[in-house]
């Protein structure tokens, strides 16, 4: 199993900003254990979530596991309905581990293709960036730059299962991961126990009573591609430059190809097709080590 790519920063003094901080890799194998999961020292016996603390100290586990195998017929998705912005989460723009996200005004048009992580049983019972209690067994998710909280159907590239998210949550924020789903999410569409998979996310806009729930995507024969894009660009003769470079590099198949950006035509450089997603975490330090930007995950 792999790990989450990222876990919020919870610090007391960064609730108000809404950042998030790393996730760590979890165990292989993990089993579920028997705690008051989430619920306050003064209550019911748990443990109590220090906000204070520092991220590193903060979680009772050292690295992230998941229970036995769980059943997932028998959860119900989260129905879409209009919900005020959390209060925390939410600060646009903010910055974590040196990369800048801006948080989206609503999920309305967003439609993205990428790689998904999970987290399980070390996050279990803590405050997710919204102040929320993290629930592996519900349908939930973390993302970026999705406002918090807001839906999305995501589905699996690979075998066509999808399942509809509340993102309650910021990260991933391990590079080449889109979102990172609930353990719930990810069993549901096939993610656990592999670790991570090809998705497509498309936000769900409740505000529009007309809009109905986004389908989920139909997947074609074969298995979808995995490709890094190092750059776009108007002049074709730096796109040819950077494309010689990455050859040389012998990081693999370099294209460069035409595509349309708001409604210029650009030269994108892109390094592919890639075998697996390790493959493509392993060429993607490879090009930020080049003094490069990190490259952007496609998927098609």
């Amino acid at each position: 199993m792999r790990a989450a790519g990222a876990a919020v920063l919870l610090l007391a003094a960064l609730l108000l900003a809404g950042c998030g901080g790393h996730r760590t890799r979890p165990s292989h194998g993990g089993s579920r254990q028997d705690r008051a999961w989430g619920q306050p020292a003064d209550s019911r016996g748990g443990f109590y979530d220090d906000l204070s603390k520092p991220q590193g100290s903060r979680y009772r586990d050292g690295a992230d596991s998941v229970p036995p195998p769980l059943d997932v017929s028998k959860l119900v998705e989260p129905v879409p309905k209009v919900e005020p912005r959390s209060l925390y989460g939410n600060k646009s723009p903010y910055s974590v581990l040196g990369q800048t996200y801006r948080v989206l005004p609503s999920a309305r048009g967003y439609d993205e293709r990428g790689i998904a992580s999970f987290y399980g049983n070390k996050f279990h019972g803590y405050k997710t960036s919204s102040l929320e209690t993290y629930d592996m067994y519900t349908f939930s998710a973390a993302s970026t730059t999705l406002p918090l909280p807001s839906y999305a159907r995501v589905t699996n590239l690979e075998n066509g299962k999808s399942v509809i998210v509340r993102v309650n949550d910021r990260g991933p924020f391990h590079q080449n991961r889109l979102i990172d789903l609930s353990y719930a999410a990810a069993v549901k569409i096939g993610i656990w126990p592999k670790g991570t998979g090809l998705v497509e996310v498309r936000g769900i806009d409740p505000s529009t009573p007309a809009q109905e729930l986004p389908l989920p995507v139909a997947v074609p024969a074969g298995q979808p591609d995995i490709y890094l894009q190092v750059g776009a660009f108007a002049d074709a003769d730096n796109a040819e430059r950077l494309a010689r470079r990455l050859r040389q590099a012998n990081l693999g198949a370099v294209q460069v190809s035409d595509a349309t950006v708001n409604g210029r035509r650009m030269r994108r450089v892109r390094v592919g097709p890639l075998a697996s997603v390790d493959r493509a975490d392993q060429i993607s330090a490879r090009i930020e080590n080049m003094g490069l930007p990190r490259p952007q995950v496609a998927v098609d």
